[in-house]
């Protein structure tokens, strides 16, 4: 009773359904350490941030640049009525403030030359920084302050300034003035009530003495150390930028578009122009008492890393439940076509092998290029299965798994590389998988 028994349960645990149900449930369970090794990735992809936030802040930021802005006091009236509580008769008493009138160049012409740093360096992380010239020339046209209601009189030629917001004020590496009418004028920093920008206010002048026919050319010239991007707001009635840069692998974003037939884009660098009528965007050429925020207007470029490591490790982690069942799938077809028993420990070896291939990796890649990493990971992967499965299946389709696995790991490394055809190859590949087991499968016995 006891033998048909024992009989009985060696039955049932050698039953193909029972095997594939184990097979099964040890593929869930190794998702925990998947998702370990994910959150691995995540955290070291963080850490990169952090570095690369820290770098950015004592090196500089992103660039932004706005102006300049003609700045002109004038005088405002204010009139209150009062009344007298005994007499009941009203007096009107007239109150003057000084407020500002702003007004933007007529032209506004930008011509920028970055050159990357590759010497800046925290650990094993790089960064992507970059010291940029910029030269700037234009002039203010006419002041049309009727359009804004103030008089003539009213303002304060003696008092005007030219004001230029910018970010990254303690990046700036070359001495602060500006040329107005071939008159030097130094810049000074000044307090601000706007958290994003710092501002640059000239010495002050005698607009009316220093113009020119009505006219007040500007040129001066900066040097800053930045990060990430560079942008402009396009202030001029017609604005021009032109970039140039060692970068190779810019993103022009914002507003406006780079024009198209003069953009080049190589390996030693590129170039882009911008040109911006005041017809193109929705904002006045003078303002009273404050400078608007014009932000959604900006435009430029963006440096970004073409290959970023965490990324395509991130991307590979994703495709870890896919290696892990379709290894364990061979491994499985090979035990019911040839009938070699093995172990659910096997497998979990195996499994926890497969699950390696990541950590490996993302510690290669941190001090290597991504595609040698995937190389050495997946070379020490492939070595150690092949001989822990050339000992399990008595030396048979030792070289088969070998060579399957080589090819899985190919198959999922063209995946990552690709970007606007990695769902069609991946499903190809993943039908062509299918076809190939059901080929194999299709003799065999499910009892």
């Amino acid at each position: 009773m006891e033998t048909q028994f024992n009989q009985q349960k060696n039955s049932f645990f050698q039953s193909t359904t029972v095997k594939m149900a184990m097979v099964g449930f040890l593929t869930l369970i190794l998702l925990i350490p998947l998702a370990f090794v994910k959150d691995l990735i995540s955290e070291r992809s963080n850490r990169k941030k952090e570095v690369v936030e820290e770098v950015s802040n004592l090196w500089g930021k992103d660039i932004y640049f706005y102006g300049p802005i003609l700045k002109i006091p004038y005088k405002s009236y204010d009139e209150y009525n009062i009344t007298n509580p005994k007499t009941g008769t009203v007096t009107i008493e007239k109150k003057v403030t000084t407020k500002n009138a702003y007004f933007f160049p007529e032209n506004f012409s930008n011509k920028t030359n970055t050159k990357k740093n590759t010497s800046l360096k925290r650990g094993i992380y790089n960064n992507v920084v970059f010291t940029a010239n910029m030269n700037f020339q234009g002039n203010f046209g006419k002041l049309n302050f009727e359009k804004l209601g103030i008089k003539a009189e009213d303002l304060l030629w003696n008092q005007a300034s030219i004001v230029v917001k910018t970010t990254n004020l303690k990046s700036l590496k070359s001495d602060l003035n500006i040329a107005l009418n071939n008159q030097k004028m130094n810049f000074e920093s000044k307090s601000d009530e706007d958290n994003f920008y710092g501002t640059l206010e000239s010495d002050k002048f005698d607009y009316n003495t220093l113009s020119k026919n009505n006219a007040l050319n500007f040129k001066f010239a900066m040097e800053y150390n930045g990060s990430k991007s560079i942008k402009f707001i396009p202030i001029g009635k017609k604005s021009t930028v032109s970039i140039d840069s060692d970068w190779d692998s810019p993103s022009f974003e914002g507003a406006f578009a780079a024009n198209d037939t003069t953009k080049t884009i190589n390996k030693k660098g590129f170039h882009a122009d911008w040109k911006i009528l005041d017809i193109n965007r929705a904002f006045s050429q003078q303002h009273l008492e404050k400078i608007p925020n014009l932000n959604e207007y900006a435009f430029g470029a963006k440096f970004i890393e073409t290959v970023d490591e965490y990324q395509q490790n991130e991307r590979a982690s994703k495709y870890g439940f896919l290696v892990i069942g379709l290894t364990f799938l061979i491994f499985f077809l090979i035990q019911s076509i040839s009938k070699i028993s093995i172990h659910i420990f096997q497998y979990s070896m195996i499994g926890l092998a497969l699950i390696m291939f990541y950590t490996l990796l993302i510690s290669i890649t941190e001090h290597s290029s991504f595609t040698l990493a995937y190389i050495i990971a997946g070379l020490a992967v492939v070595v150690m299965i092949g001989l822990y499965s050339r000992s399990m299946l008595n030396n048979k389709f030792a070289g088969f798994i070998a060579i399957a696995l080589t090819a899985l790991y190919t198959f999922i490394y063209v995946i990552i590389q690709l970007e606007s055809y990695a769902l069609l190859v991946g499903s190809i590949g993943l039908f062509a998988i299918l076809g190939a087991v059901m080929y194999f499968s299709r003799k065999i016995e499910w009892k």
